[in-house]
């Protein structure tokens, strides 16, 4: 009966685990760029002594999904979406160069071009910095221009580009932060290819019916394994019994 309890344990417990993965992602439904963790259960054999068809489920994360949100026109200066492939890189609060699809930035008032969560958008030279301007916007190829405060339009210039990235999706991995980042942790190389559209944002590319309903399914994945244990529970009971009348 032990077995029996293991197998059903384990599967409550993996169940509640790929819950967790789902949750994320319908909590994230509404994030700017997010990309939907994925995970799949896999079937292991029960070591040691018994039936070889004994088995149980391990729910592991498979990775993320590497398709594009809808992009929004939001009609913000510099709210920036990156069409296709690619990302933005920007500094991580540890410091390291990390990368991300949101686009909805800012100056803040130290002239730093920053994520709305706070961390400083980078350049090829670095973070970038914006002068005090009346008016800005930001090219197809991540360059940002400014009329300088109190000058007229026709004396536009570009002050920075933002840096731009196309790695294989193999050669990034996500952080505890959010944050992709090279595999190698050595910062990626600029790919000019790569094009944004200003005036717009990426959104999230959660599915929220289709996570409303594998959410729905575990649940029922859940208590199927809580009813298989309180089974296993009942049968030893029922054989202490018996073998107590002997």
């Amino acid at each position: 009966m032990d077995r029996s309890l293991f197998i059903a344990m384990s599967g409550a417990k993996e169940t509640l685990q790929a819950q967790t993965v789902n949750n994320h992602n319908l909590a994230n439904a509404n994030t700017t760029g997010f990309k939907a963790d994925l995970a799949a259960f896999q079937s292991r054999a029960v070591q040691g002594p018994g039936f070889s068809s004994r088995v149980y489920a391990t729910a592991e994360g498979t990775g993320w999904d590497s398709s594009s949100g809808t992009i929004n026109a939001t009609g913000q200066d510099l709210d920036v979406a990156i069409q296709g492939k690619g990302w933005f890189a920007v500094q991580a609060k540890d410091g390291t160069e990390a990368y991300t699809r949101a686009g909805d930035l800012h100056v803040d008032s130290s002239g730093m071009l920053m994520t709305a969560n706070g961390l400083p958008v980078l350049g090829d030279g670095g973070p970038l910095t914006v002068p005090a301007y009346s008016a800005i916007s930001v090219a197809r190829d991540g360059t940002i221009s400014i009329v300088p405060a109190g000058q007229q339009a026709s004396t536009m210039a570009a002050v920075g580009r933002m840096k731009l990235v196309n790695p294989a999706e193999s050669a990034v991995q996500r952080g505890d932060d959010g944050l992709f980042r090279s595999v190698t942790g050595a910062p990626l190389v600029s790919d000019a290819a790569v094009t944004v559209t200003s005036g717009a944002l990426e959104s999230s590319n959660v599915n929220v019916a289709d996570a409303m309903v594998q959410m729905i399914a575990l649940s029922r994945n859940f208590e199927l394994q809580v009813k298989a244990m309180r089974t296993a529970e009942d049968d030893a009971a029922a054989a202490s019994k018996l073998l107590a009348l002997n």
